[in-house]
This record gives structure tokens, sequence and C-alpha cells, in this order.
């Protein structure tokens, strides 16, 4: 079983390359998450960076699941900017290498992220995901429901046009 760790600013900025490596993984892979291909590793390694930098300000929670010393997955937790909404917060970035899917970690790395939502006393998490994907079965799985769908909402990275499922858990 993977090991979940919390990174602190320095080790996120520590684990940059690793971060990066699974990001290429997952874009390369077909992963809707922001990016398109082709995906420079600079521009994986900047998007880490300013991860990092988040880490280091408050404004996120980043967790990373470990195979033996390879960073294999993470996840964000965020919590709502808007001053209104100091109890909600959103799942950002779970990603999964590839070769490490189907073992149970994108479910570790979802729970020890609602523990670190509620640790941090947040009781609402919202994320967004590709429709039709693993995430969608993941999510619902795990008591996440399922509040909507947007048609066309997101381009995949090789440019085709998804649609987009939301999702929001009570904690």
């Amino acid at each position: 079983m993977a090991r979940i760790v919390i990174l602190d600013a320095a080790q996120a900025s520590n684990a940059v390359s690793a971060l990066a490596d699974v990001l290429l993984d997952c874009v390369e892979g077909g992963a809707s998450v922001s990016f398109m291909l082709p995906l420079a590793r600079q521009t994986a390694e900047d998007f880490w960076h300013a991860v990092a930098q988040g880490v280091a300000a408050g404004d996120r929670h980043l967790l990373a699941a470990y195979e033996g010393d390879e960073l294999v997955g993470t996840v964000q937790v965020v919590p709502a900017a808007q001053e209104n909404q100091p109890h909600r917060g959103d799942i950002s970035k779970m990603l999964v290498k590839s070769a490490a899917r189907g073992k149970g970690i994108g479910a570790a790395l979802m729970l020890a992220a609602e523990d670190v939502a509620r640790q941090a006393g947040l009781t609402l998490l919202m994320l967004d995901t590709t429709t039709g994907m693993s995430g969608d079965r993941l999510y619902t799985r795990l008591g996440w429901t399922m509040f909507g769908q947007v048609p066309s909402h997101a381009l995949m990275p090789d440019g085709a046009m998804s649609d987009t499922s939301f999702f929001y858990k009570v904690l």
C-alpha cells in the first residue's frame, strides 16, 4: 500500500521534479487536468513550483503518495478564498501515475485529503472531473455526490471537447 504524506513547502519544492513526472504521465495518458499536449517539462515544473509557493503561503495543502521512494500520486486541498465560504474547499489535481493505478492509491489520497480538510475546519468539499472517466466511479464509490454535468466544459489534452461532472461531499 502507498504511503500518503502531507508535504510542507520545503518538501513540495524538493519534490517538484517527481510531481512533474506524475503530471506529465497523466497528461500524456489523456487526463484533462488543465494542460494540453505537448506538455513541456518546464511548464509542468513551473506549475509545481507555484503550488509549492501556495503551500508556503498557506493557500493549499499538498499530499503525495509514495510507493517505496517513488512519488506516484498527488492531490491538493484548496480552501475557498471567498470570505463568505470559510467552511468550503476544492479538491485539485488528483493524479496517479498510470503504472500505479488500480492499487487503491487514488482512494487513499482522497480519504487523506478529506482528513486534511476536516483538520483545517472545512465541512464541504467540491471537485470536478471528466465525465465518464475513472474519477466518476472513484468519487461516487467514496460517497461524493454528483450535482451536475456541463457539456463541452473543457478540452482533453489532444484538443477534443469533453464534458465535466461536478461533485461535492459534506464532511
